[in-house]
């Protein structure tokens, strides 16, 4: 999350940092995209449970877990492309005055067209 936030402040907690070393917490901070190091981070845990039967878990389930986890970030990369290439302003000027002229006209439209009151709502 720290990715994409815009806070000015960008430091979060985490649950529970007691099972990683203290080099791994270092390597986490001076990384440049954490979500990318704790996803393989979640990834190995994941297999290494599985290898080790901790987690029984069938191969087509496994697969989806993986499969899950690819698509969040995926989504977290498209979230990172928003924040980095805003909407242009005269677009989202547009947008706006747009989605404004819409709504007079709708009502206006509506006044004047509708002869009962019941089809207005």
């Amino acid at each position: 999350l720290t990715d994409v936030s815009e806070m000015r402040h960008k430091e979060m907690e985490f649950f529970d940092v007691a099972g990683l070393s203290a080099d791994s917490l270092e390597f986490l901070q001076a990384a440049p995209v954490k979500s990318e190091i704790v996803l393989q981070w979640l990834q190995r845990a994941i297999h290494d449970a599985s290898e080790c039967g901790v987690v029984k878990v069938a191969p087509p389930i496994l697969s989806r877990v993986y499969n899950q986890l690819g698509n969040g970030i995926v989504m977290l990369n498209n979230a990172q492309k928003l924040n980095e290439f805003p909407i242009p302003f005269g677009l989202a000027q547009m947008i706006v005055f747009m989605l404004g002229l819409h709504w007079v006209l709708t009502a206006l439209i509506c006044a004047t067209t509708v002869n009962s009151p019941f089809w207005a709502f």
